[in-house]
């Protein structure tokens, strides 16, 4: 077998690459390799019926995947588009409203459950002619032949040769280990509690975040019921511990403490799970003819919801040069090909990384005079409308 690119992982961001990767009249020949069977998106209505990992697209990964297609096959009622953000610190008064009004858009995002992206994803490669899905895992693979050409060994006993080998197989990527790539990486001392929650106020298209010293609380609209939000519950591992052991009950009424009944009682929680949270970066995107993109590449606080985010940003770059490449004539594994989508997509994803570290570092700190520096800043920067907007702007990807 040989494909000019083998994506091994299809995750959002391996099928976002393979998705667009097959759009352009290249006929590029793209593997996609992954053991796991694809998941069915499912729908309903209760708190048990949604996928407890949901993601905050940004305009700009919502314009990336309708050109690759993906967007416009998502159901329109699986869609949570929020016009409204509001951040507050738990230790004081100050906080920060964002509203899709002042910056002239229909949303600042949209909630979508990953199992609904992927479901769209899945539509597009499975339908694709130049795309093959070989489930199956990477055993194994050697450095680039005369030819430049990746051998690949795979679980099956099967071999394939590919002219790229990408690795989009998540945080604990075996294709990163397998090249030798070096990280740099530490653990936030947070764990992420993630549920769908129902709660006796309405969530009102609201991104709603709560700065506590032990760590950010979220809670973001979900589409069909607007009094239906999925959680995201960043605090210390022994507090984790303790609140997944209660009960149900006693979970909803910790959850309603913890923020502050903002939207009432919380009154129905769905099953939960936990996740810990650590920051990763590969210190090289790429060695010869293997490159990483996405959480194989890096990993951030889930604080702001970037992550995906640059998983989309790295899908779109990294498909763009690999056209690129192949419409020269020039190998997609070439060091140059290689070089530029590092060069275009390393230091984003770094500057995205140091601030997701700055704000969960200025939030953790009990000191009086950071407290008061942070409240402060929070009141100001509320009111200055042009900063505000330039900052949402450069979020949602639009700058």
């Amino acid at each position: 077998m040989q494909f000019d690119v083998a994506i091994v992982g299809a995750g959002l961001v391996g099928q976002a690459i393979a998705a667009a990767l097959s759009q352009g009249a290249n006929d590029i020949r793209v593997a996609l390799v992954d053991p796991s069977e694809p998941l069915p998106a499912g729908e309903g209505s209760g708190v048990n019926d949604y996928d407890l990992r949901v993601s905050a697209l940004t305009a700009q990964s919502q314009a990336f995947l309708t050109d690759i297609g993906a967007w416009d096959l998502i159901p329109h009622q699986m869609l949570s588009g929020y016009t409204r953000m509001h951040v507050w610190d738990a230790e004081g008064t100050g906080s920060v409203t964002f509203n899709a009004t002042d910056l002239h858009v229909p949303a600042l995002g949209h909630i979508v459950e990953n199992r609904q992206t992927l479901t769209a994803l899945n539509k597009i490669t499975e339908s694709a002619r130049s795309i093959e899905r070989l489930q199956t895992a990477v055993q194994s693979f050697d450095n680039p032949d005369a030819d430049g050409w990746v051998p690949v060994t795979l679980a099956d006993g099967n071999t394939l040769k590919t002219g790229l080998l990408i690795g989009a197989d998540g945080a604990l990527s075996n294709v990163r280990q397998m090249a030798g790539m070096a990280t740099r990486e530490w653990d936030y001392g947070h764990h992420a509690i993630v549920a769908t929650v129902r709660t006796e106020q309405s969530v009102a298209q609201t991104a709603w975040q709560r700065f506590r010293p032990e760590g950010p609380l979220a809670f973001l609209p979900l589409h069909s019921d607007d009094h239906l939000a999925s959680i995201v519950w960043s605090t210390l591992p022994e507090e984790a511990d303790k609140v997944l052991a209660m009960s149900d009950e006693d979970f909803c009424a910790a959850l309603t403490d913890a923020f502050e009944g903002k939207l009432g009682n919380v009154t129905e929680v769905s099953r939960r799970q936990r996740f810990p949270l650590r920051q990763r970066h590969a210190s090289q995107y790429y060695e010869a003819g293997v490159v990483v993109a996405g959480d194989a590449a890096h990993t951030i606080h889930p604080l702001a919801g970037q992550g995906v985010n640059l998983g989309f940003k790295d899908a779109q770059v990294l498909s763009e040069e690999i056209v690129r490449a192949m419409d020269k004539g020039l190998s997609p594994g070439s060091d140059a090909v290689l070089a530029r989508y590092q060069r275009r997509r390393q230091a984003d994803n770094l500057a995205t990384m140091a601030a997701m570290e700055g704000f969960k570092r200025l939030f953790a700190s009990d000191q009086p005079l950071v407290r008061l520096i942070r409240n402060e800043g929070m009141r100001l920067f509320d009111k200055m409308m042009p900063v505000k907007q330039h900052v949402v702007m450069k979020a949602m990807g639009l700058q």
